[in-house]
């Protein structure tokens, strides 16, 4: 499959530069898989479409502040961007540099006495860089002198309109965990629900359960290669309980539906769930690495519905979305399209502050 089967124009008006307000007054497409037709709501009404024992998995995830700027010894700026631990208690990161001439060995400094020095550098602007502060000082100084991540498309002006305290409300899921903090970009499907929707839901005898993966270059970094097949994903940190890989099986074997909030529940419920299915393996919690790539062709396993934003153009986002609604891999990239068309002529809002879907 050719890269430009996942390109689209989208007016620039279209972009979020903000939140809906209330969380969960943002527009809802509702794409039926089967008779491929489209309802148009609002997400505080998509309880209509869930049915007792559903079972709706949340990425419980918190986005750091992962942005931080510094200057080298020689006085130049330099802006950082985490990207994930290579070894937290050494406090060894991989990070995102915009640096001129940089070299193995070379200091930046920050505020409050933090410094970084390069140790390895990759490819595409990553590095690896150690941190002169143990994990705990480190994490107190980053939420000190660190900015949320925003996207690149939230235009500088809005991101001036509201101060740092309202950003990082604003780009946190209602139910992120303090303990499971580490993602550097929000998993953006989980901001519409508020907490009295999801009390809502329960009432109706919806069932959660919650996964970690700490979002980062897997997730959004660009495709580059035109054949598909071709790209290579970066690896992301999940951990899925003991507890929740049970329940998760036990709502299969019911019949139950499990609807995935976000591209990275379904890619951590895709790679850590299947094996369990024919009960040949004894279930542990999992903790590690993923960098599952699903694009049309897949055979989903676990999930049966997803909520999800509108992505953007030519990302493996889009491509897994397009392998949900159909296995056949030409009708799932003309019936993507087709309802890319539909929201775009709708005027819905797109990416991370966009509105959502829910394909069921």
């Amino acid at each position: 499959m050719k890269l430009s089967d996942f390109d689209y124009r989208l007016p620039n008006n279209l972009i979020a530069q903000y939140p809906a307000a209330p969380r969960d007054h943002s527009r809802l497409l509702i794409l039926n898989r089967k008779n491929k037709k489209f309802v148009h709501e609002k997400f505080y009404n998509i309880e209509k479409y869930f049915k007792k024992g559903d079972l709706i998995v949340l990425n419980n995830s918190k986005v750091i502040s992962a942005r931080i700027y510094g200057h080298k010894k020689t006085g130049g700026r330099v802006e950082l961007l985490l990207s994930k631990p290579i070894n937290r208690e050494d406090s060894v990161w991989e990070c995102i540099l915009k640096i001129k001439n940089p070299k193995i060995g070379l200091i930046i400094d920050f505020k409050h006495k933090l410094e970084g020095k390069i140790l390895k550098i990759k490819d595409e602007g990553i590095f690896e860089i150690k941190f002169n502060k143990e994990e705990r000082g480190f994490k107190k100084i980053l939420n000190k002198i660190g900015d949320t991540p925003l996207p690149p498309y939230i235009a500088k002006k809005q991101k001036n309109k509201i101060t740092k305290k309202q950003i990082k409300e604003s780009y946190q899921t209602i139910y992120a965990n303090s303990k499971k903090e580490g993602s550097i970009a929000c998993p953006t499907a989980g901001l519409h629900f508020t907490k009295e929707l999801i009390d809502n839901l329960k009432k109706k005898g919806i069932k959660f359960e919650y996964v970690t993966l700490h979002v980062g270059l897997g997730t959004f970094k660009a495709v580059k290669t035109e054949k598909i097949e071709d790209h290579k994903i970066h690896s992301e940190y999940a951990e899925v309980e003991e507890k929740t890989i049970n329940n998760i099986i036990k709502a299969k074997k019911k019949g139950n539906r499990i609807i995935a909030c976000g591209t990275t529940s379904i890619r951590t419920l895709e790679t850590v769930i299947p094996k369990y299915l024919n009960n040949k393996f004894e279930i542990k919690p999992f903790f590690g690495e993923i960098n599952t790539f699903i694009y049309p062709g897949y055979k989903y396993k676990v999930i049966d519905g997803i909520i999800t934003n509108f992505h953007l153009p030519k990302t493996t986002l889009l491509m897994l979305v397009s392998a949900f609604i159909s296995e056949d891999r030409k009708d799932g990239i003309k019936i993507l399209k087709k309802t890319y068309k539909e929201v775009i002529n709708k005027k819905y809002r797109f990416y991370s502050f966009g509105d959502a879907m829910l394909i069921v």
